[in-house]
């Protein structure tokens, strides 16, 4: 388990350099895709469909394409309309096709469309950022980054549990660890791509904490459904939510901290 971890961990990481280094319609389109197996493995989660997805999970991924239409065309004016729109189409499946669908299983498809196509989007719109995109890169330091530093001080002296019901491996110790490290991971970036060094460390501390936020929701969704693991996607992690959990929040936030604070 280990090694299967270990080897699906790195080519996971070099098809992230590889696709945030290429930007543009590559990142664009490996994001749809991921958002569209996210939402499937969300969608089984929380009882929209089954194995195949009926015709709320369809109008569902509709309504995330349109979305992502929404941002080539301009994010500003268009995202909101498509999100309106997609609720609405949702709502018209859930009326004309009653009692089909509860009340329950149409929220969590809207849900699934915000939480994960719309979260995920801003790792590309972050990309897209001036200063030659260095903002996503504050996306992966801020989640994946204090998640490793979280994980070796809290294995080395952890002792106060963070979340004992919820995440009973999870320290205050550790908690401390995955920010301090984001934010020396900010740091590091900063001095190296010669950015403002303490605006970069403040970033990566607060998108650290929210990134603690989202993994623990991601875990507080799959023991109130009683699963282990979103998916089998990745080798030894699971589903692209149990890898992307912490991602998913941190990208809107890192991206707007980027252009009120950074001013780019």
């Amino acid at each position: 388990m280990f090694w299967t971890r270990l080897i699906s961990g790195i080519v996971l990481v070099a098809a992230a350099l590889l696709s945030i280094g290429a930007g543009g319609y590559v990142l664009f389109f490996v994001l749809a895709a991921l958002s569209a197996v996210g939402m499937m493995e969300l969608y089984r989660a929380m009882g929209v469909c089954e194995k195949q997805p009926g015709l709320l999970a369809c109008t569902g991924f509709f309504g995330a394409a349109l979305y992502y239409a929404a941002i080539l065309a301009g994010f500003e004016t268009y995202s909101l309309p498509a999100l309106v729109l997609a609720l609405i189409l949702l709502l018209a499946v859930y009326v004309f096709s009653y009692p089909k669908y509860q009340a329950e299983q149409v929220m969590a498809a809207f849900f699934g469309i915000v939480y994960v196509a719309v979260m995920l989007s801003f790792i590309y719109l972050a990309r897209n950022l001036g200063d030659g995109g260095v903002a996503v890169w504050l996306v992966f330091f801020c989640s994946w980054g204090c998640d490793t530093c979280a994980y070796c001080v809290g294995m080395l002296i952890g002792r106060h549990k963070m979340a004992p019901v919820l995440s009973p491996k999870k320290s205050v110790e550790g908690a401390v660890g995955g920010v301090v490290g984001a934010a020396l991971l900010g740091m590091i970036f900063a001095a190296v791509t010669k950015n403002p060094v303490l605006e970069y460390a403040l970033i990566c501390a607060v998108g650290a904490l929210i990134s603690m936020v989202g993994d623990l929701a991601a875990s507080a969704i799959k023991r109130n459904r009683g699963i282990k693991d979103y998916g089998k996607l990745i080798p030894g992690h699971g589903g692209v939510l149990d890898r992307f959990d912490s991602v998913i929040i941190t990208a809107p936030v890192i991206y707007y901290l980027a252009r009120f604070i950074l001013k780019i």
